[in-house]
């Protein structure tokens, strides 16, 4: 009965944490994206093979195939900047990572507002040493 009470409480709070602290949300879904770049990284190194994070804007959804997908929250926006030849179309496209680390790079901006009151973060990765980084992001 005290696991069944416990269970009900921990599936509950989040989304209601998440809904009082918007920050927190955006935050944690920035973490959650830096970590599936670092993860796509880490696979193309240890496989020997390129390993490409899929990017859905639209979906707002980031795929690493042989993984479990992930969901951004919808009120998070989304935009993708990555390389011509990774984009499948305006909404979807892949940062890419090849074995030796490197990658053809790219930037996942996440944010919450409106114009030029837009803040949030973006997760960055340098083509030539495939290095995964977050930073706040503001709209110019």
């Amino acid at each position: 009965m005290v696991l069944a009470i416990a269970a009900l409480v921990l599936t509950a709070v989040p989304p209601l944490i998440s809904a009082a602290l918007p920050g927190v949300e955006l935050k944690a879904a920035a973490r959650r994206t830096l970590s599936s770049l670092r993860l796509a990284r880490e696979t193309a190194i240890r496989s020997g093979e390129d390993a490409a994070l899929l990017v859905d804007v639209e979906g707002r959804r980031l795929e690493l195939p042989g993984f479990r997908s992930i969901a951004l929250p919808q009120r998070i926006d989304l935009q993708l900047e990555a390389a011509r030849g990774e984009m499948l179309d305006e909404q979807r496209g892949a940062i890419r990572f090849f074995p030796d680390g490197s990658s053809t790079g790219g930037r996942i901006i996440l944010a919450r507002g409106e114009g030029r009151e837009q803040r949030g973060y973006q997760v960055g990765v340098t083509w030539l040493t495939g290095r995964v980084r977050m930073g706040p992001w503001e709209a110019e």
